[in-house]
């Protein structure tokens, strides 16, 4: 039997159901990929066999889409190094970020088989004394420790809630088109996660303009699970329960700082397995056939120059 966490019998369901999950089929899968992986001069991967598996889950099990996404995975993150390199837990502005709670993930789902949901409020910080790229680079460890060990994640999906209280204008500038189309592609294309929605509250005015951009850059599927509240937390409520939130939304899940402690410590307790992730990635002078580079992954130099101009 492959060397991965055992389900619990809602989300081994919903794996088998939604997911095409065989467990007998398993062993055999995870050798394929690696065989695969082994061919591959220009991967660097990680191998463990509960890494492989988040990539067949979120391909549905089709062996074939695993490598696509697999290979993508660490393309785009290589593309990307201002948003996945250096990242030490104890790195001052990292730090401060992760202490100040600009994201972090819900402690408990809807259901034992429903989706993990993240809380991002970028109102909480500076955008004078951070950068959009260190907010993603948190977010990036964030993620990378979820994918690691949340099943409920992998199997079920993720929902998002981005609370945009207190955001201003220099919030909104941040995100320049090349940003978004990077910060898009990251998350749709080369994530094996799963978006089951998408909810904006205490939107400001000014929002839409950034709303549009990150709009035109999603597929028709993503497109349709996003969802604008304003500052009406009872629709909200009808999408995620009230129960699930911190208490400063009304909720049960305590107060925001002793969640965001806990994946604090949990951070910094990971130090080396962020170290360690530094030498994964691909080696585009190794790739068989045309390298990718951000040029013609993210098509930075075409499209978006005009629009970086204007």
């Amino acid at each position: 039997m492959p060397n991965i966490r055992p389900l619990s019998p809602e989300l081994a369901k919903k794996a088998k159901d939604e997911l095409h999950e065989v467990p007998e089929r398993l062993d055999d899968d995870l050798a394929a990929l690696r065989a695969w992986l082994a061919k591959c001069p220009h991967i660097r991967s990680r191998t463990d066999d509960q890494f492989l598996m988040m990539f067949l889950r979120g391909c549905k099990h089709s062996l074939e889409r695993a490598k696509e996404k697999l290979d993508l995975y660490y393309t785009v993150r290589t593309a990307l190094p201002e948003l996945i390199r250096n990242r030490n837990p104890f790195d001052g502005k990292l730090g401060a970020l992760m202490r100040m709670g600009s994201a972090f993930p819900l402690p408990q789902t809807a259901g034992p088989d429903s989706p993990r949901i993240m809380m991002i409020r970028p109102g909480v910080y500076d955008p004078a004394k951070y950068t959009i790229q260190e907010v993603f680079k948190f977010n990036s460890m964030l993620g990378d420790l979820m994918m690691m060990e949340d099943d409920n994640l992998i199997i079920a999906g993720q929902m998002g809630i981005l609370d945009l209280s207190n955001t201003t204008m220099a919030h909104f500038l941040q995100f320049n088109p090349t940003f978004v189309k990077k910060a898009t592609m990251w998350s749709q294309e080369a994530s094996p996660l799963r978006l089951k929605g998408f909810h904006y509250i205490n939107t400001p005015s000014g929002f839409e303009i950034v709303y549009n951009m990150f709009k035109n850059f999603l597929n028709e599927k993503n497109r349709s699970r996003l969802h604008v509240h304003g500052s009406n937390l009872e629709e909200l409520y009808k999408h995620i329960p009230k129960r699930l939130l911190p208490e400063e939304y009304g909720g049960e899940a305590g107060p925001i700082q002793d969640i965001v402690d806990k994946w604090v410590a949990k951070i910094e307790d990971n130090k080396d397995y962020f170290l360690e992730d530094e030498k994964y990635g691909t080696d585009e002078k190794k790739r068989p056939g045309r390298p990718k580079n951000a040029e013609n992954l993210f098509g930075i130099e075409g499209s978006f120059r005009k629009l970086e101009v204007d």
